[in-house]
């Protein structure tokens, strides 16, 4: 199976400023274990996209997109799990 690359958003890269300093290396820990495994078991398929996924770590939320024609997986939004879902 081939690696997918990982992007951040920029808005997502100001989310971790708001995650809980022990928090951010679990988070990036689990980001960067979806390169090999974009779809780990315990991930759910949010509804209203074909692409669009979320992992849990603690409280903490991860929502990325996965285009398999580039292997691309797309960071969107890093937050608690009581924010994130809010635009």
């Amino acid at each position: 199976m081939a690696c997918y690359r990982i992007e951040w958003r920029p808005s997502t890269k100001k989310d971790l400023k708001r995650v809980s300093m022990s928090e951010i290396p679990r988070i990036i820990k689990a980001v960067e274990a979806l390169s090999d495994t974009p779809r780990p078991s315990g991930s759910t398929k949010l509804s209203g996209s074909d692409s669009t996924y979320r992992i849990r770590i603690g409280s903490y939320r991860v929502i990325y997109e996965i285009y398999d024609d580039t292997l691309l997986i797309e960071v969107v939004k890093v937050g608690h799990r009581k924010d994130v879902y809010k635009k």
